[in-house]
């Protein structure tokens, strides 16, 4: 039985490389017009199947083995290795994505650090260098901003002012194009912990009441955010918000990302601590009173 096992592999084996050796016989006799046009419908005949899954990995790299300059195929195949957590592989890929199409895939490039690596540095140099790539346009890798990805990655670093100044422009620029109900609301979110965080509580508190307005009075950061700059001013009021945040929370409504743990994302244990020191602080007050 076991004979017959590997006697079935073998064959199993010598028929694949056979048909792997007759397809680059067949592709070899293409013209270079020919074998991109392959690439790109092997490429786009796959976008059905799950994104990292076996049958997507195949194609996207039979589309390379291809065209080996097929940019969007090279870079799809990163996201597999990037998602399963293997960044030595999504590194390698990624890099061939960046050297096949700069003005593309580099500011992408710069969203996978920020977000998969917290490696804000190397993310700010691929987004800096977007805007010499794409001079007079502002690139948006996965739909928002390189502006609003720096404010986030110089609020990964605590450079409070530098976050600041590129949510403002970020929030100008679309504001002007379009107005500010277009914007990411979280951008007003990171802008209010950025005053926060440099003590400008006043800006701060009008930026978080932007979130709610926008969230459409949604948002358990917002609320969080709120009670924890009242602490210290009016511990009863500081109480409702955060009872009205940790209800926001129950329901889904906070700050979050798939795949990553977001900057400055909430758990319940931040409500706990809060609430321990609310409670403190307005028994402080009852008694001094």
């Amino acid at each position: 039985m076991e004979k017959l096992s590997k006697f079935f592999l073998s064959i199993s084996l010598l028929i694949l490389t056979f048909s792997c050796s007759e397809k680059n016989k067949e592709y070899s006799a293409l013209s270079n017009e020919e074998r991109k046009n392959l690439s790109i419908e092997i490429f786009d005949g796959g976008s059905h199947f799950p994104q990292g899954s076996p049958k997507s990995m195949t194609r996207i790299e039979e589309a390379i083995a291809i065209d080996p300059n097929n940019c969007d195929a090279v870079r799809e195949l990163s996201v597999a290795y990037l998602k399963r957590g293997m960044p030595h592989k999504w590194k390698k890929q990624m890099d061939q994505a960046v050297a096949c199409n700069a003005s593309i895939w580099q500011p992408y490039r710069g969203y996978n650090y920020l977000w998969f690596y917290r490696d804000y540095e190397k993310a700010i140099a691929d987004f800096d260098a977007s805007d010499t790539l794409t001079p007079n346009f502002t690139d948006a890798p996965q739909g928002h901003s390189v502006d609003y990805w720096r404010g986030i990655a110089y609020l990964g670093l605590n450079n409070y002012e530098k976050s600041i100044n590129y949510f403002d422009k970020y929030l100008t620029q679309i504001t002007e194009e379009n107005g500010e109900d277009w914007a990411e609301p979280t951008a007003f979110l990171y802008r209010g912990i950025a005053y926060y965080k440099n003590s400008n509580f006043e800006k701060a508190l009008l930026d978080f009441d932007k979130l709610l307005f926008y969230n459409n009075d949604r948002s358990a950061d917002g609320k969080y955010f709120k009670a924890l700059i009242l602490k210290n001013e009016d511990c009863s009021t500081a109480q409702e918000f955060l009872g009205k945040a940790e209800e926001d929370f129950k329901n889904g409504y906070y700050n979050n990302r798939d795949y990553v743990e977001t900057l400055y994302q909430l758990f319940p244990q931040d409500f706990e601590k809060l609430h321990i020191e609310l409670k403190a602080q307005c028994q402080r007050k009852k008694e001094t009173y």
